[in-house]
């Protein structure tokens, strides 16, 4: 790798010897994050790198200390003394002045910033040009606006650069520009032959309404602690996938084509989520599954769901701790692996590993929650539409929940944004006696259980059905959620019918 010139020496003087005098400074992690990235000659890594580990030690840091260190250490040892290390270190501790490290801070990631584009082959001299020693003009100018421009503002340019390159020569050579009405004939009989349908989500009227698990779509199926979020998609991997169910009416019953299908937990260990599994197809209670102790025929029907679940298409990768990365080549390793087409990830929040990832890539900047949750769910449509495949994912709810009215994408906990990219946006719910009042002329029919979930519905892209109620009966210890009718938000009964979806194993049939 090159070497590159985006190196302020002055401001790694004055960082290194800041530091070495009040090495307390490393303790504000929420304000000052400084690695080995931003140090480009080794004898600088090794300096700050001994005062570093020697500090995180509980150690006074001193010449000494170093000295000490570095003993048992004879290949950084060496660089230190090539260096004229303890020179080195008595000359920065006493030009540091404490005043001005907010400014050398400041130009240290600067420069890593640059330095970074720089290694990877982008040409950012016109913005700064740290060899240019002929134009004092322009050299004063790029100086001042250095000093002016946040790493985020800095990123914010270059990025923009990068963009405009792109429309130039690849999006404008895709041609991504139609006449309105070409290709209108044909897509009006591919409609007609293949309708925009998906492969049936799990429930009554969910598909209806969802119509199905279409590819290239996000959805969103949003809950307070303890009302379904994890259950429901457990229900939606299996029903994807496996070819045999236990109908409480008919017994074991044909499911249609196993589909692969990939479940990401967040929380869960894998022994949780196979009990879910295994409760939910074989419509047993997962109490009993846990507790091994089986009503009559249960333990036959366990074992039975068993040999489903281990010939289906249903793979599950475990991310307690995740990154956008992970996610991303999670999905595309099963893509690539098992050819999954759904997914199922549960669910969207952050985590130590994103929140770091999220500030190294923008060069130590914080972003906001809301800000890091919204380039989750844009990350996780853009890979929908990329490969092709559905996902389906969920959030929690902030304290609001309990007094909407509307329940819709403000209800969603730390960025209502996140809505912004989904194409169904669902939120489960359990009904108040409010509710239970309102719905009692719909309830004395006798046609219905009374329901202990109602799920709203908030966003449907291509979809008639929002800013409506499914009222659900949920049996959370079998993982499924029946819905049972529909109203509006003020409880008014919606006529809908119950669309059955069938598959044909033919390509492109839905």
């Amino acid at each position: 790798m090159k070497k590159s010139s985006y190196v302020d020496t002055v401001a790694v003087m004055q960082i290194i010897g800041c530091v070495f005098n009040n090495p307390e400074l490393l303790d504000i992690t929420d304000k000052y994050i400084i690695t080995e990235n931003d140090f480009v000659e080794e004898f600088h890594k090794v300096v700050f790198g001994s005062i570093y580990n020697i500090f995180q030690q509980d150690s006074a840091v001193t010449i000494d200390t170093i000295i000490d260190y570095l003993s048992v250490r004879p290949k950084f040892l060496a660089v230190f003394e090539t260096n004229q290390g303890i020179e080195y270190l008595t000359q920065v501790s006493k030009i540091a002045t404490a005043d001005t490290f907010n400014y050398y801070y400041s130009r240290l990631k600067k420069m890593t910033l640059l330095r970074a584009y720089d290694q990877i082959g982008l040409d950012v001299r016109d913005l700064y040009d740290p060899d240019n020693i002929l134009d004092l003009d322009k050299k004063q100018k790029q100086e001042d606006w250095l000093d002016m421009s946040s790493l985020e503002d800095i990123s914010n340019v270059i990025n923009l650069k990068i963009d405009e390159i792109r429309i130039k020569y690849v999006d404008e050579a895709k041609g991504d520009g139609w006449q309105a009405g070409e290709g209108m004939i044909e897509l009006i009989e591919d409609l007609e032959q293949n309708p925009e349908i998906g492969i049936p989500l799990y429930g009554r009227l969910i598909n209806t309404v969802t119509r199905g698990a279409r590819l290239k779509k996000f959805y969103l199926r949003s809950a307070a602690t303890g009302v379904g979020k994890s259950r429901s998609m457990i229900a939606d991997a299996c029903y994807f996938s496996c070819d045999e169910i236990y109908d409480e009416n008919f017994g074991w019953i044909k499911n249609g084509k196993s589909h692969p299908t990939l479940y990401i937990s967040t929380e869960q260990e894998l022994s949780e989520v196979q009990t879910m599994m295994m409760a939910f197809i074989s419509n047993v209670n997962e109490e009993h599954i846990l507790n091994g102790t089986y009503l009559e025929g249960e333990r036959d029907r366990v074992i039975h769901a068993a040999e489903v679940l281990k010939r289906a298409n249903l793979w599950i990768e475990l991310l307690p701790d995740f990154s956008l990365e992970d996610i991303e080549n999670k999905i595309k390793k099963n893509i690539r692996e098992h050819d999954v087409k759904y997914i199922c990830h549960d669910y969207i929040h952050t985590s130590m590993k994103i929140l770091e990832e999220i500030t190294r890539r923008s060069g130590g900047v914080k972003l906001r929650e809301d800000n890091i949750l919204f380039m989750l769910s844009t990350r996780l449509k853009d890979i929908c539409n990329q490969y092709g495949v559905f996902i389906i994912s969920a959030t929690q709810l902030n304290g609001s929940y309990q007094a909407s009215e509307t329940p819709d994408q403000n209800l969603l906990r730390g960025a209502k944004s996140i809505a912004d990219k989904i194409d169904c946006g669902m939120i489960l719910l359990t009904p108040t006696d409010e509710d239970l009042v309102k719905l009692e002329p719909i309830l004395d029919t006798g046609r219905f259980k009374i329901p202990n979930i109602k799920m709203s519905i908030y966003k449907n892209r291509r979809g008639r059905y929002k800013g409506v109620y499914l009222w659900c009966h949920a049996d959370l210890g079998t993982c499924r959620i029946n819905p049972m009718f529909c109203t509006t938000f003020n409880h008014e009964m919606v006529t809908i019918e119950d669309i059955k979806v069938i598959v044909d194993d033919a390509p492109g049939a839905f």
